[in-house]
């Protein structure tokens, strides 16, 4: 459990780090997670010399591939995941206060919504995730691989734009997420059972997130 927390801690750490860059040193949000991106893999390779973690114990690996009354784990991590997010956004003030900032910010902070701090906490619990995320996939593949979820960022961007979030701000639901999730698992899945080149399937998720952004901003 103790390297299953750190992890999880070390993300929410990291995503502190962004969201004090972004709300105190007044750096562009997509600049900071860029940066921190490169680093954190840098890391990786540093720590584990370039080479693959291996020996992980089956206590580790059957949260990726064991299963709970007949359910793999993943799914029921996945559903929980769902039922935290959705109460936290639709029932919590903190939920509240981030559709304010993310819609207007201005606002927000006219209505004596402490702006910087909704920030730093939505960068604590995204990066968090991601740790878990990265549990999740090292358990499920039984290794660690240092140079593990490259791309995987534009898969999160189509997935969520696809679901119906605004990148503007202040609109999106987790249903509608959850869909865009599964959409983009279908067609990830689905190119692959057509044998489609890895280098294709590349074109054409781009095509698919700059199309989403188009509708958009139609919308």
């Amino acid at each position: 459990m103790v390297p299953i927390a750190l992890a999880i801690l070390v993300g929410v750490g990291i995503g502190g780090l962004n969201g004090l860059a972004v709300t105190k040193g007044k750096v562009a949000p997509f600049i900071v997670t860029l940066g921190m991106m490169t680093i954190a893999r840098g890391l990786a390779l540093v720590l584990s010399d370039g080479r693959p973690v291996t020996n992980l114990s089956d206590t580790f690996n059957a949260i990726g591939g064991g299963n709970f009354m007949g359910i793999p784990v993943p799914i029921l991590i996945f559903a929980s995941v769902i039922v935290f997010a959705s109460i936290l956004l639709n029932q919590t003030r903190l939920g509240r206060y981030m559709f304010a900032v993310g819609g207007n910010e201005k606002a927000a902070y006219a209505s004596k919504i402490r702006v910087d701090r909704v920030k730093v906490v939505a960068y604590m619990i995204c990066s968090g995730f991601a740790g878990l995320a990265g549990i999740i996939l090292a358990s499920r593949i039984t290794t660690g691989q240092p140079n593990a979820g490259i791309a995987y960022e534009l898969d999160a961007i189509a997935a969520v734009v696809i679901g119906g979030t605004s990148l503007s701000g202040g609109t999106g639901s987790i249903g509608g997420t959850v869909l865009g999730v599964l959409l983009i698992g279908v067609i990830n899945n689905g190119l692959d059972l057509l044998n489609v080149s890895s280098y294709y399937q590349q074109i054409i998720k781009g095509v698919i997130i700059i199309a989403a952004v188009l509708i958009d901003r139609k919308r």
